[in-house]
């Protein structure tokens, strides 16, 4: 299932309202807001390391990741971000970006002047809260990551993945019978989880072959949840969501 048909006001309330109730008036002020639509390649960057940036990208469709690269050119991805989520909302309060974002797939995303997102801020200062909130939970995202791929397991740290992406794309409603789209490479599935493209592989062969995910092109169904769970050490509680899908 995809956010191809989802206006730009739609998906950010959907992520907002999953963890910061919003009051009608704020939903429709979030609908107003202008966004330029644009349609990226795979690895284009949005921003780069070093950049000063004068706005902020909400993602529309795809995925993107969060990166850094060694001097010699390795890549670790940070962070793996869904429709409905503003990778770089720090750039609000950060002039310089210590990261870099891109698309891992083709992707479409809404560029939203940071002057605007001050203004309907000041306008309803309840949605500082709720951006500010939405940072707070990216930083305990990167928390659980952090012990996902220092203390777990390769097998762990695979299903714990899986499981984390479910549940926030069913908090944006793009998930539909356990099935959601993944559009990442075995490549980038190795840069995310700080092991090999070999292992990566291998590990993806065994899950498929204890019955915990199916796979079929970019799609990804989960015909058990709980042992997904269960293999990936799995508690949403550092998601902080709310509810899982709201409007």
């Amino acid at each position: 299932m995809t956010a191809g048909s989802h206006s730009p006001g739609t998906l950010m309330i959907r992520k907002l309202e999953s963890i910061f109730h919003l009051s009608d008036e704020e939903k429709q002020a979030l609908r107003d807001l202008p966004v330029q639509v644009a349609n990226l390649k795979a690895d284009q960057d949005i921003v780069r390391l070093g950049d000063r940036p004068s706005q902020c990208c909400l993602i529309l469709n795809g995925f993107t990741c969060v990166y850094k690269l060694t001097s010699d050119g390795k890549r670790q991805i940070l962070a793996l971000h869904v429709p409905g989520d503003i990778p770089d909302l720090q750039s609000l309060h950060l002039r310089v970006i210590d990261n870099s974002i891109a698309p891992i797939s083709p992707c479409t995303v809404g560029f939203i002047q940071h002057k605007d997102l001050r203004n309907v801020c000041e306008r309803y200062p309840r949605l500082t809260a709720a951006f500010w909130r939405e940072t707070l939970v990216d930083a305990s995202i990167f928390r659980e990551w952090l012990l996902n791929i220092g203390r777990r397991e390769s097998y762990s740290r695979m299903a714990h993945l899986l499981c984390e992406l479910l549940t926030r794309l069913k908090a944006v409603k793009l998930v539909e019978n356990d099935m959601f789209d993944l559009p990442v490479t075995q490549a980038e599935l190795a840069d995310l989880l700080g092991t090999s493209t070999v292992h990566a592989n291998r590990v993806l062969q065994v899950l498929r072959a204890d019955g915990l995910v199916q796979t079929k092109g970019a799609q990804v169904t989960i015909p058990d949840w709980q042992k997904l769970k269960d293999a990936g050490d799995f508690d949403p509680l550092y998601l902080h969501l709310e509810r899982s899908g709201a409007e």
